[in-house]
């Protein structure tokens, strides 16, 4: 059964930003000093889904080359269409094996009607949460971030994303980088608004990878 969810919009980030930086005094400086983040919107479907597989493990530079040739070889981008491609061409383009066999059981779960992208939308988490791991390859990490950036959810919080981690390691000064369990506890501070608790850990992140690049 679906439920009226809230979604992130630009009201709610910047009323949202205002709750964190006043319960987080670190938030506040990243907001003084970077300004607000960006809500960094993906549309929702099998083509956002599939990048965000490929971006399992390697660096997003990567995974956009990868997923910009595919979307150069397979047009438009559908469950169907992808089904059509060879694995030799899905390797050519830069995919792994393994991520041809998780993106072709997702194209396949889509295809045949196991998979509802579109209701799904109108489902709680814990209901997009449970349908999306049924396959195989789509873990929390990738529903964390399908939920955040395609379906806006407010109050997600990828505990398992690298970034987030290293930027809460240097923001707070901390000794190690924590864990995943460690950065899920910090995270029930910023509660309802952990979704945009993350995206100004990304800010916070994606200056910092600037600056060192720029030196």
């Amino acid at each position: 059964m679906s439920n009226k969810v809230e979604l992130l919009t630009q009201e709610s980030l910047d009323r949202g930003l205002t709750v964190l930086a006043d319960r987080d005094s670190d938030f506040a400086h990243v907001l003084k000093t970077l300004g607000s983040p960006p809500i960094w919107v993906r549309e929702t479907g099998f083509a956002t889904l599939l990048q965000i597989i490929l971006e399992q493990q390697v660096s997003l530079a990567a995974a956009k080359a990868t997923f910009k040739r595919l979307c150069d070889v397979v047009v438009p981008l559908t469950p169907e269409n992808f089904l059509t491609v060879e694995d030799l061409q899905l390797k050519m383009v830069g995919f792994s094996r393994q991520k041809i066999l998780y993106c072709r059981d997702l194209a396949q779960a889509i295809a045949i009607g196991q998979l509802d992208l579109t209701k799904l939308e109108r489902m709680d988490e814990t209901t997009i949460r449970t349908e999306l791991k049924r396959i195989k390859g789509i873990g929390d990490w990738t529903v964390d971030i399908y939920l955040l950036m395609a379906l806006l959810r407010p109050d997600v919080f990828p505990k398992g994303d690298l970034a987030v981690a290293i930027a809460l390691q240097k923001l707070k000064g901390l000794e190690a980088r924590p864990t995943p369990a460690e950065l899920e506890a910090i995270a029930e501070n910023w509660r309802p608004w952990r979704a945009i608790a993350a995206r100004i850990l990304w800010h916070y992140y994606l200056s910092n990878s600037k600056k060192v690049v720029a030196s």
